[in-house]
This record gives structure tokens, C-alpha cells and sequence, in this order.
């Protein structure tokens, strides 16, 4: 089981990885505020990743959503995430997570969820996205692609058949977007019949908060049995994006508790 961490250093990733331990790592590789690609050169340590032995996940932009139905905002978005997708495989990373997004009071979710659609079959007509692509659960919005299950299946519904199509269950969301951790994994693999990639994460607020803030494993509302549970049945490779400060001490507890 492979655990590790979004590491918080743009400059040497694979040395604050080493630093914790960790199997893998989670970067971003623009800006998160940003949706530009970054040129091959802003890059020095590219070869030194490649050749690491930990592994590397990307994490997208933030302001990506490819459900809007505004023009202006989707389409931007959907050529952000082929390009970080194309930065993230010149990593060789195993793959890109991308927020589920959300549209606006009053626009149809079926409109949101075809978009997603139509980023894959886009790119299936140039050969499909360089990584795959792992859909991340979201804590808050009422409008939101992925923040309850009935959502994820109605996604799962226009993006199962894509084969670069990947899960990321982000337990802080889950529980702040009003899922039951108890029996998640077995839920949401229902709907996708997959989970790639877990974001464990302890939450600051009370259940169906609809807040996204993340806490240490010991310092949050979630019981740790719980967290735990869901790396036992997820078996996939754990990222931790809890706060810096407590990260080390996270992944010691994790590794033992697994």
C-alpha cells in the first residue's frame, strides 16, 4: 500500500517527500489560482522526478471546471486539463485529479454532467488525456457534479465508459458533504466500480458542514477508526493532505494503524 502526501515545496518535491517518508507525492504544476500549462523549462528538477522511485500524482487547478455552462469559463477549463494532463505525464505521473465542479442556482445538472461527457469524448478524438483523469469528490455546494453520491452516479452515468475515467474519495469532503464514511468505499465503488486514488483527510467541521477544511488525523471530527477503515477497503494509493505541521506525524500513525 502506497501512502504519501501533497508536498507543499515547489522547489524540491522529491526531497520534502523523502523528508516524510512518503511512497508517493502529490504537486501541482502551475499556480492552483492558474490555468496555464508550464513550459518545459520552468521545470529543472523534471528529470530528477522522473527518475525518482516515488511515485507522483497531479493535482489540477482549482478554478477547472469543466461542468460550467459558461463558454468561458468551460472551455478554458477543458484545455487546462489536457494540458496538466500532458505536464503530469512529463513527470510520469500516474495521474491528474480534477475537482468534480459545479454550475450555477437554476442551470440543469444534466447539462453540467454532459460536459463532462464531451471533455472525454473530445479527447478520445486526439488519443485520450495523457494520465488519467481522477474525478475528486466535493464538499459544499448545492449545485455541485460530485458532492453526493446520487451526483457521482449521474457523472459515472456519462464518464464510466472512458477508460482514462479514474475516482478520487477525499474523505474530509465526503464526510463535510453529508456522506456516511461507514461503508463508503463500498458505495461509491458501486457507482464507479473503482477508487484510484484516496485523499485522507480529517475534517475541522461537524458532519455535512459543507466545509472544506481539513484537519490532522488526531485533531479532527472524524474518528481515526474510521479514516482508517476506508484505506483498509479502498486499496489504493493514499495521499494526505492534512496541515503541514502535523503531516509527518500523520503518515507515522497511518503506517502503523495499516
Amino acid at each position: 500500500m502506497r501512502l504519501g502526501a501533497h508536498v507543499r515545496s515547489d522547489s524540491d518535491p522529491i526531497g520534502a517527500a523523502e523528508e516524510l517518508g512518503a511512497d508517493l507525492l502529490q504537486m501541482f504544476v502551475v499556480d492552483p489560482q492558474d490555468r496555464k500549462m508550464p513550459a518545459p523549462q520552468d521545470r529543472p528538477d523534471a528529470d530528477r522526478i522522473r527518475s525518482s522511485p516515488i511515485d507522483v500524482v497531479v493535482h489540477s487547478s482549482y478554478i477547472i471546471n469543466v461542468a460550467s455552462l459558461n463558454n468561458r469559463l468551460r472551455m478554458p477549463s477543458r484545455k487546462a486539463v489536457e494540458q496538466q494532463a500532458k505536464a503530469a505525464a512529463d513527470l510520469g505521473a500516474i495521474g491528474l485529479v480534477v475537482h468534480g465542479g459545479h454550475l450555477r442556482d437554476g442551470e440543469d445538472a444534466g447539462e453540467g454532467f454532459l460536459n463532462w461527457r464531451k471533455l472525454f469524448e473530445r479527447q478520445a478524438d486526439k488519443g485520450g488525456f495523457a494520465v488519467p483523469i481522477f474525478i475528486e469528490n466535493t464538499a459544499g455546494g448545492d449545485n455541485a457534479m460530485a458532492r453526493h453520491l446520487d451526483a457521482i452516479e449521474r457523472l459515472w452515468e456519462q464518464v464510466g465508459d472512458f477508460d482514462d475515467a479514474g475516482f478520487c474519495l477525499d474523505t474530509c469532503h465526503a464526510w463535510a458533504g453529508g456522506e456516511d464514511l461507514v461503508g463508503i468505499v463500498e458505495r461509491v465503488r458501486d457507482i464507479t466500480g473503482r477508487i484510484d486514488l484516496v485523499h485522507l483527510n480529517n475534517s475541522r467541521d461537524e458532519f455535512d458542514s459543507a466545509r472544506d477544511r481539513h484537519a490532522n488525523l488526531a485533531d479532527g471530527q472524524i474518528d481515526n477508526d474510521l479514516l482508517v477503515e476506508v484505506v483498509r477497503t479502498a486499496g489504493a494509493p493514499v495521499i494526505l493532505e492534512t496541515p503541514g505541521e502535523g503531516m509527518a506525524d500523520d503518515l507515522a500513525y497511518l503506517r502503523e494503524a495499516v
